[in-house]
């Protein structure tokens, strides 16, 4: 049989399995999104999300955790040409092994959680990214239970999405979608320091 002859009828095939599994597929609901793990893109990934929504002229809200405000960012200088759709808390006071004070790092991360809370109750936010709530979570900065409970309790058709490495269990238990980023190279490694519009 001609090569192109059966790879159309693959393809056919193909579509009609696809056309079946897709009709099957009729809930909508604000999805909770974990991005986790060891490798690079975790924030890159929930920033992506951001602009896809900004797209479509709604609304998101970001809260990060541990980051520091005085910390310039590609991500939130585009964000910016965006103000009326973006909403952007950077409430860290840096990375851990800086700030050496575990009570200041739970204090900032509280701040930051009660502003995270006031964004998880607004309807008029279809996107809400916590960036490195898992680290926030990992060290027992906040309790678990609460976040989970808050999360339970947002808008109907308000996505979240969690980033940081480290996710625990229950939170990867409750989310919709979970992807970890696994490392399998970095340029780091090879004495490559980290680099404007690639990691910041």
């Amino acid at each position: 049989m001609d090569e192109n002859i059966q790879h159309k009828q693959k393809m056919q095939k193909r579509k009609q399995l696809q056309s079946e599994i897709l009709a099957t597929k009729t809930e909508e609901k604000g999805l909770l999104i974990v991005y986790t793990g060891s490798g690079k893109g975790k924030s890159t990934a929930a920033f992506g999300t951001m602009f896809r929504m900004v797209g479509y002229g709604r609304k998101v809200g970001v809260v990060q955790f541990i980051k520091a405000p005085e910390w310039q960012t590609g991500e939130r200088k585009a964000a910016e040409a965006f103000s009326g759709l973006v909403e952007w808390h950077t409430m860290g006071e840096g990375f851990t092994w800086d700030t050496q004070d575990r009570q200041r790092d739970i204090d900032s991360c509280r701040k930051a959680w009660d502003k995270a809370k006031e964004l998880l109750k607004r309807d008029d936010l279809s996107l809400v990214i916590l960036d490195e709530l898992n680290i926030a979570l990992r060290y027992d900065y906040l309790p678990l239970d609460e976040v989970l409970q808050v999360l339970g309790q947002r808008p109907a058709m308000q996505h979240v999405i969690i980033t940081g490495r480290n996710a625990k269990a229950t939170l990867i238990e409750a989310a919709d979608l979970v992807t970890e980023m696994t490392l399998i190279k970095h340029p780091f490694d090879a004495g490559i320091k980290a680099q404007k519009g690639i990691e910041y």
